[in-house]
């Protein structure tokens, strides 16, 4: 069961911090460490601790596995090529696995925020799935387009959120990018050398 304990606040640092964008950051961050072969309760924790949370953060083998399956639910709409299909994956989300909105200040420990999840010691897959469905579905909402993808490249394949006006991502970083552009221009190059050993036997 999930712990939150009263602490002292600035309100604008908090909301910073739990803002619509980072709470989706959070989720791309632990779907990607929850795709891992064993993640541990320690290597969760930290990602957890990197978005915010706050100690104690106590998680079991148990707490990981149901973590786990719910970061393989929300890689669903990381997935999505269009909006309509990341918002069809959140309905049925919305639908079958989280509780109705409401309204948690955490007992005084936080400012007003809202929760899907069923109360504030909710499971912690409970409350990665609840968390993550709000967050996801106000940005389909406010850009009318899905939140994140997939990296596009074979050998990485995280969830990352897309934000920004320019040209759409299909990679989760500049190094996946150059790699597998690099890995593209070493094809190109190993398709054209037999051409080019034909044309110098012809001479």
């Amino acid at each position: 069961m999930r712990y939150i304990p009263p602490v002292s606040f600035n309100s604008d640092d908090w909301s910073t911090r739990h803002s619509v964008l980072a709470t989706a950051r959070r989720t791309a961050a632990l779907v990607n460490v929850l795709a891992g072969e064993r993640p541990t309760p320690g290597e969760v924790a930290d990602v957890l601790r990197a978005y915010g949370e706050t100690d104690p953060i106590d998680l079991t083998d148990r707490d990981i596995a149901g973590m786990r399956a719910a970061a393989a639910l929300l890689r669903q709409v990381f997935a999505a090529e269009h909006a309509d299909g990341a918002a069809t994956a959140l309905n049925g989300l919305l639908r079958d696995r989280t509780g109705p909105l409401r309204l948690t200040s955490h007992g005084g420990s936080t400012p007003w925020h809202p929760h899907l999840d069923r109360d504030d010691d909710a499971p912690w897959d409970e409350w990665l799935l609840a968390s993550s469905c709000m967050a996801l579905t106000v940005l389909v909402w406010d850009r009318q387009s899905p939140p994140g993808r997939i990296c596009a490249s074979d050998s990485c394949r995280n969830a990352f959120i897309t934000q920004g006006s320019g040209p759409e991502r299909r990679f989760c970083s500049r190094r996946c990018a150059t790699r597998e552009r690099v890995a593209a221009h070493r094809r190109a190059r190993s398709a054209e050398q037999p051409g080019e050993a034909e044309q110098g036997g012809n001479k």
